[in-house]
């Protein structure tokens, strides 16, 4: 064989490496999302196992604030339901907010701010609120690296034929930059 069929077959073997190597990538990125939301999704979960407590503890004081006991229990069963990244941010705004409410009663019954299953319940959901931060933040640099994955030259060129497409970002509500005041 001649010099040029060797240089040809040479080039044909780089890009078809090329191309596997930057397929195997894509996946492994893809899977890294699909990883980082699964613990975003468990963070929820592990919220809304609290919820349950919180609104029984709150509900043994304050009798007659159902409506926020209520709003809290129904927006944890629409986390549940929620399907998606836009879904579950927007269902996660909505329990954070009624949470956020359901705190705030508290300030008008010292005794169940002093009640230590309060207390402690108080302590795991703002710990919790903090892996959920966490969670979301590893989620959406992993989605910001993909992104750019597909979007750059050779990446490009084959993540579109190849089915790969952009992911959704877990954005904050509208309004989200009013940090609610809750004081216990």
């Amino acid at each position: 064989m001649n010099k040029t069929v060797w240089i040809v077959l040479a080039l044909v073997a780089v890009l078809v490496i090329g191309a596997f190597s930057g397929y195997n990538g894509l996946v492994n990125m893809d899977e890294a999302i699909n990883g980082k939301w699964s613990q975003v999704e468990n963070q929820l979960q592990r919220r809304a196992d609290l919820i349950p407590n919180l609104n029984a503890t709150v509900s043994g004081y304050a009798q007659h604030e159902q409506a926020a006991i209520k709003a809290v229990a129904d927006a944890r069963a629409k986390l549940a339901g929620s399907q998606g990244v836009a879904a579950k941010a927007e269902a996660n705004n909505e329990l954070g907010g009624a949470l956020s409410r359901l705190l705030v009663i508290a300030e008008n019954y010292p005794n169940l701010k002093a009640d230590q299953n309060f207390r402690q319940l108080a302590d795991e959901l703002a710990g919790t609120e903090n892996r959920i931060a966490v969670a979301r933040k590893d989620y959406n640099d992993a989605v910001q690296i993909y992104n750019s994955k597909i979007r750059t030259f050779p990446s490009n060129i084959y993540a579109g034929m190849l089915g790969f497409g952009a992911k959704e970002y877990f954005k904050a509500a509208e309004g989200a930059q009013q940090v609610p005041q809750v004081k216990f």
